[in-house]
């Protein structure tokens, strides 16, 4: 299972709003894997049973790992299980069984009404990991939340005039592009887009397709963003919609305002700041988030940090809800 965890990272930047699925495959005489196609592909287990099949491999009495549960409806391809079934594959095993209302047990279901032998939860608290965005898609309708911040190492993401390029270096901004490519689309404020004019577009990193760009309000008709998806109105709203469009994840970034409202009502699924070895050393500057905040100590927002790098000579440090507050 950690090996077929492992190559479903291959999946990560192409497979979605399909999950980013691992698959290998044990028989008597050699090991498979593989991982999910792009969107009307072969899923990571078919792919998987083709490679043997192509090798001249003998299935039939095989052990296939799959990081999710295998399908069994018929979508852009045909249902995973019946090429189970139909290879002779022995056993299954599973990582997390799919959410997704489509799935949701029927292919445990269905290998086991035709006598495989399947168990799940193996590898499961790292499923579930890799496949957070998916997973919420699935469960709530809503695309995972990422809200990217840059700031000085006193907290401030633009200098009182309003300049802000460049607060971080060359590598934390190609950090940036990445997570762009990693995400289904990318957000930003209205105000945001009239100040710095914004493409919203992967640049320096490997993609293999752009995000949708999405700005809250109207952007100016000549703005460098356009052509983008114009949205108004509740957070919660706009996230629904976003997410029957199929995003599965977003990443916002920007500006003070949005990343206020996101963060107060709880939306923001994972914080990315990017702290640069800056100063502006005083009082005033933009801050990173623009609105009422905890009026007391006690009712600070306290997360977890999921990992804390260095980018040349800047900081990234990833945020997540406490476990016994997460994000809806």
């Amino acid at each position: 299972m950690a090996r077929a965890i492992a190559v479903a990272e291959s999946a990560r930047l192409h497979a979605s709003p399909n999950p980013w699925v691992g698959a290998v495959l044990v028989t008597s005489a050699a090991t498979y894997q593989a991982a999910t196609a792009p969107p009307g592909g072969p899923h990571a287990e078919v792919s998987v049973l083709q490679l043997a099949a192509e090798a001249g491999d003998a299935v039939a009495g095989s052990t296939l790992y799959t990081t999710l549960e295998p399908c069994a409806h018929f979508g852009r391809t045909p249902p995973c299980v019946d090429a189970i079934v139909a290879a002779g594959v022995r056993r299954v095993v599973v990582g997390l069984v799919d959410p997704d209302p489509k799935v949701a047990g029927r292919g445990v279901d269905a290998l086991r009404g035709k006598g495989v032998e399947v168990s799940v939860g193996s590898g499961a608290e790292a499923v579930e990991r890799q496949l957070a965005p998916y997973l919420k898609h699935r469960r709530t309708g809503r695309p995972w939340v990422v809200l990217k911040l840059a700031a000085t190492m006193d907290g401030w993401t633009a200098a009182p005039d309003g300049s802000s390029r460049w607060i971080t270096g060359e590598a934390a901004r190609r950090d940036v592009h990445e997570l762009r490519a990693a995400s289904d689309a990318v957000l930003v404020g209205a105000g945001t887009v009239r100040a710095d004019d914004p493409e919203l577009t992967v640049r320096h990193a490997r993609a293999s397709r752009q995000p949708l760009r999405v700005v809250l309000g109207r952007a100016p008709e000549h703005a460098k963003v356009r052509p983008a998806l114009e949205l108004s109105g509740d957070l919660g709203d706009v996230l629904d919609h976003l997410g029957r469009l199929g995003v599965v994840q977003l990443l916002v970034e920007g500006g003070a305002k949005v990343a206020h409202d996101l963060h107060a009502a709880g939306l923001v699924d994972r914080y990315v700041l990017y702290l640069a070895p800056a100063l502006l050393g005083g009082a005033v500057g933009r801050p990173l988030f623009d609105g009422a905040g905890a009026a007391t100590i006690a009712d600070a927002w306290r997360g977890r940090i999921v990992s804390a790098r260095q980018l040349g000579e800047d900081l990234r440090v990833e945020l997540a809800h406490a476990p016994e507050a997460r994000a809806s």
